[in-house]
């Protein structure tokens, strides 16, 4: 008999991300299987009894519920996993925490920094473990890249630029609301490509490069109204549709950030680069096991931007996969972040980003909404501690 120590876990959400979190919970073990704790599905939940159900059947759920209240009454769920739009996170997150659950939220934490503050507030009074679901950080060259700019190889960053373009919205056919498009619902999102994809691209930046100080942005809304799935009248659209920002670190470097959904031809580019006073790197999510990487210290005559496919065993997370020269992809991403959740519970550590890291993401989402509303630079208030 296993003496692993399972953690029960409640899925509330049976979307895309509930799927996909679903998926690295039932990978983790095959691939992490030194671990001493191990998730166990115990509960999902979905408002529609039928799609619960039905859920609970094809992904392995030992049971279902159609309210997420109950699934916090459970004496047998021990972790949270909160799989929702954007509007339920924080009352679904503070009774968890007042619950005594473990918690992993999707990202972005919140719709505000209100929200946001009460929810980091919860956790942390609570002492419970939490993280969010930033999982772009867990694609082994992202993470090479970390490492690479924290061993001072680039030097001085003098320039961050990123960009996140996707086109599925450019129709006026497509309606806001409801289960597949309440992401152009702002009541639901809070915000759209800053949210939603921006997001990410400001997780992933602060993690390398550090805290970004003051943002100057443009947004726009390309659509003004589009039907509502809930009722099938035409209203206003309240989210951004494209949003463009530069920025100053803290560490003097300028960022640079693109995000829109309505780039045709792009379904979800997400690149980033980095310029530094030695050296330079740039990622492409469409080669996602590539980093390239430019070393100015190279002899003249063979200096030039070199392509590391990021699969030997050496490299981050790689060592648990296949054979160097294959590749893995999006999903794995998602299985890292699993394994990190309950590699921390074993150590003791935090599971970066926690609560209070995507707090400070969150400062910088709003404050880019703000300086477009207002059309002025503002400061973010940020305050980057973590150094993992």
């Amino acid at each position: 008999m296993s003496n692993k120590k399972q953690i029960r876990v409640g899925l509330i959400g049976t979307g895309l991300m509930g799927r996909i979190h679903t998926n690295g919970y039932k990978r983790m073990e095959d691939f992490f299987p030194d671990y001493e704790y191990v998730p166990v599905l115990q509960a999902c939940c979905s408002r529609r009894e039928e799609k619960a159900k039905a859920f609970a059947e094809q992904w392995g759920y030992a049971s279902y519920e159609t309210d997420w209240r109950k699934v916090l009454e459970r004496d047998d769920i021990d972790a949270v996993d909160i799989c929702t739009p954007n509007d339920k996170h924080a009352e679904i997150a503070i009774a968890a925490a007042k619950a005594g659950k473990m918690i992993l939220c999707e990202k972005p934490l919140a719709r505000t920094v209100e929200e946001a503050e009460g929810m980091l507030k919860a956790v942390e009074e609570a002492g419970v473990k939490n993280t969010v679901w930033y999982n772009y950080r867990r694609i082994p060259a992202v993470t090479l890249a970390k490492n690479i700019v924290a061993s001072g190889k680039l030097g001085k960053i003098f320039h961050y630029r990123a960009n996140f373009l996707q086109d599925w919205t450019i129709s006026p056919d497509l309606p806001q609301g409801g289960d597949a498009l309440w992401r152009l619902d702002v009541a639901a999102a809070g915000s759209g490509v800053t949210g939603d994809l921006l997001a990410h691209c400001i997780d992933t930046a602060m993690w390398i490069n550090g805290g970004i100080k003051d943002v100057s942005a443009m947004t726009e809304t390309f659509i003004k109204e589009r039907v509502h799935q809930g009722t099938g009248e035409k209203k206003a659209v309240g989210i951004d549709d494209a949003c463009t920002f530069q920025c100053h670190f803290d560490n003097g470097s300028l960022g640079l950030f693109e995000a829109t959904r309505y780039a045709r031809g792009h379904k979800a580019l997400y690149t980033f680069e980095i310029n530094g006073e030695h050296a330079s790197i740039r990622w492409d999510l469409h080669d996602l096991t590539r980093l390239e990487y430019f070393d100015h210290d190279d002899e003249g005559i063979v200096r030039g931007w070199r392509s590391i496919h990021v699969t030997d065993g050496d490299h981050p997370y790689m060592d648990r996969w296949w054979i160097p020269g294959t590749s893995i992809g999006y999903e794995h991403s998602f299985i890292h972040q699993v394994a990190d959740f309950f590699h921390s519970l074993q150590t003791g550590e935090a599971c970066h980003p926690t609560f209070r890291d995507a707090f400070e993401t969150q400062k910088v989402c709003e404050a880019v909404i703000n300086s477009a509303n207002e059309r002025a630079w503002k400061d973010t208030g940020v305050d980057w501690v973590e150094k993992v």
